[in-house]
C-alpha cells in the first residue's frame, strides 16, 4: 500500500469503499510544518462519474485499487463515446468524451503506445504514451535561418491542440509533443 506522496497521476485508488481515478496531484508545503507535505488530489469516481478534491498528508497510506492495463488502439467516435479496440483480441471499449476529455487532444487514429486502464472489467480511462507524434495543421510561415534562435509561435495540430513551437516549423510537419506538459520537444 503506497503513501500519499508516491501516488502518481491516473492511478486507481480505494477511498472511502470508492474507486477513483486521481487525475490530478498539487503538491504543497506549508510554512512552519515540520517537513510534512500536503497533497491536493482531484479525483474521479469510476462507477458514478463524480468528480471531488481529496487532501492528504505525505505519509497517509492509500490502498491501489485492482487495476488492468490492455494494450489498443482507437478506432471511431460513436456519438458522445470513443471507441478503442483492444491490440490482441479486438474486444472494444467504449469511453465517454467526459471522462477522457484531457486525453483527447493528445492522440489521433495513428497514435500507439495508448492503453485503456479497466478497473471491475469495465473501461475507465486512457494511459497515453509520454510522448506522441501529431501533425502541425496551422501556424505562422517558418522563417528561414531562424534555427538558431528561441523565439516560439503558437502552432494549431491535427487534434485542435494549440502548443508554442520554434519559428523553423512549418505547417504539414510532424512533430513530437510531450503529454504530461504539453510541450514540443522535436520534429517527429
Amino acid at each position: 500500500m503506497p503513501k500519499a506522496s508516491e501516488i502518481k497521476k491516473n492511478n486507481t485508488i480505494v477511498f472511502n469503499n470508492r474507486t477513483c481515478i486521481v487525475r490530478t496531484i498539487d503538491r504543497s508545503v506549508p510554512q512552519g510544518r515540520a517537513g510534512g507535505s500536503i497533497y491536493r488530489m482531484r479525483m474521479y469516481d469510476v462507477v458514478t462519474g463524480d468528480k471531488f478534491d481529496e487532501t492528504f498528508k505525505d505519509s497517509d497510506m492509500l490502498p491501489l485499487a485492482d487495476l488492468v492495463r490492455r494494450p489498443a488502439t482507437f478506432s471511431y467516435m460513436d456519438g458522445d463515446e470513443y471507441v478503442f479496440l483492444d491490440k490482441e483480441d479486438y474486444t472494444p471499449y467504449h469511453l465517454h468524451k467526459d471522462a477522457i476529455a484531457e486525453e483527447v487532444l493528445f492522440f489521433n487514429e495513428e497514435t500507439d503506445g495508448i492503453q485503456v486502464l479497466i478497473v471491475s472489467e469495465a473501461p475507465v480511462a486512457l494511459d497515453l504514451p509520454a510522448s506522441v507524434e501529431l501533425e502541425v495543421v496551422e501556424t505562422d510561415p517558418s522563417i528561414k535561418g531562424a534555427s538558431a534562435t528561441s523565439r516560439t509561435k503558437p502552432a494549431k495540430l491535427s487534434t485542435g491542440l494549440v502548443v508554442q513551437v520554434p519559428e523553423y516549423i512549418s505547417t504539414g510537419e510532424r512533430i513530437k509533443i510531450n503529454v504530461e506538459e504539453q510541450k514540443f520537444t522535436s520534429r517527429a
